[in-house]
């Protein structure tokens, strides 16, 4: 699908849309309770319908009517009772995939060939060394085995969601655990989601020290009736908007939020400044819109910068690759980019979203002051299905073609 958005000034208030990492912990935690939670404010994306899809699989009895999710638990030793369809969501497989060694069965997690090519290791890793089942195809894993409580060592610079699914499921287990990370810890923010999670719902589990999480096996997970926060990663492109002089309001964040995320607004203000040094080692997800509107005022230094190659697109290089049609000045290391102030000008082709949410919604960004096409538009509905529809509450005219 393609859209042609037009220059304008987007003017209006918007409601954020709900936290799809709350999201999906709160769908876990109540799919291991004893009994039925209700879940609120939930946006029904891709990404989410994948772990609720793989939830069922799982035994949970989930019912979504709207934006609330009523959810009967299958409490501990949940077993796969099919295929769990992660769909294209990397954070649906992570968390996932450790829920899978619960019951000591068999389990296939399958994906888009995108998916199964990013990184696995130390799932890999970790089944190998405690001699569980990990075959991984270029469509789905494989895993069988009984997990048990210990001590489990895992990079802390790869992805939080290896150390995220690892605390769900050994909550779960026998006896006391400890997850010790070996590296500079990223992304830390999504662990304390985590464990917020957990907290909700009745569980224990906390940092011992800057590297360790001690996590009490053979809990039982309490049912709850919960309302997701809304989501700083996607109010961030509106709160962009904003900080580029337009007249755009964004309610139902919370200013004491846990997401990493929410350190956008300091970005922004630091971007209207000046030209300044970003690291985004917290906050991968805002990559894109940082240098969409780095690009459009006066440029940026992002540091901490690996990880954007395995995401849903090579985020850095797609970025760079689109935002130079309108112009930009932009160079990719292995640890940092740098955009350098350039005048932009509308692009004579049109932009693609590289299947990639986060490239879409950033370019739209951009297309809101230089107008153009995006073709590739459909892939928003990964993690925001109405983004072009709450653009176009804001007064921009947007024009929607064919699948391209």
């Amino acid at each position: 699908m393609t859209v042609e958005i037009q220059k304008g000034h987007p003017c209006g208030s918007l409601v954020a849309p709900p936290s799809k990492s709350m999201a999906h912990r709160y769908l876990i935690a109540a799919a291991l309770a004893q009994g039925e939670s209700v879940v609120r404010h939930l946006s029904p994306s891709q990404d989410i319908l994948a772990t609720i899809d793989c939830l069922r699989a799982l035994g949970a009895e989930i019912t979504l009517e709207g934006e609330t999710a009523y959810v009967k638990g299958v409490q501990v030793g949940m077993a796969p009772q099919g295929e769990l369809p992660c769909r294209e969501c990397g954070t649906t497989l992570r968390l996932m995939l450790p829920l899978c060694l619960l019951g000591g069965g068999v389990a296939t997690l399958t994906g888009t060939e995108k998916l199964l090519s990013r990184p696995l290791g130390a799932y890999e890793d970790l089944c190998r060394e405690r001699g569980y089942t990990f075959i991984k195809t270029s469509t789905s894993v494989h895993v069988e085995g009984c997990l048990t409580k210990g001590t489990y060592q895992l990079p802390g610079n790869v992805s939080s969601q290896y150390v995220s699914g690892l605390l769900f499921a050994l909550a779960c287990v026998t006896g006391e655990s400890d997850i010790v990370l070996t590296t500079q810890v990223e992304s830390r923010s999504y662990i304390d989601l985590t464990l917020r999670a957990l907290a909700t719902f009745g569980v224990t589990a906390f940092w011992t020290d800057e590297q360790t999480l001690h996590v009490v096996g053979g809990q039982t997970f309490i049912p709850q009736d919960v309302t997701v926060e809304g989501d700083w990663s996607n109010a961030a492109f509106w709160l962009a908007l904003k900080s580029l002089g337009e007249d755009v309001f964004i309610d139902g964040l919370d200013e004491d939020s846990l997401q990493g995320d929410r350190v956008c607004r300091e970005y922004f203000a630091r971007l209207a400044q000046g030209t300044p040094v970003l690291s985004v080692g917290d906050c991968p997800d805002l990559a894109p819109v940082l240098m969409a509107v780095a690009a459009l005022q006066r440029g940026a230094i992002l540091t901490d910068t690996a990880r954007l190659r395995l995401k849903e697109s090579d985020r850095g290089v797609a970025m760079k690759e689109e935002l130079e049609k309108c112009g930009a000045s932009i160079v990719v290391e292995e640890h940092r980019i740098v955009i350098t102030p350039a005048p932009l000008h509308a692009p004579s082709v049109r932009i693609c979203s590289h299947n990639d949410h986060r490239i879409a919604m950033a370019m739209a960004v951009v297309l809101c002051r230089l107008g153009g096409t995006i073709e590739g538009a459909e892939a928003v509905g990964k993690s925001y299905p109405d983004f072009f529809e709450e653009m176009k509450k804001l007064g921009i005219e947007i024009k929607n073609g064919t699948k391209s």
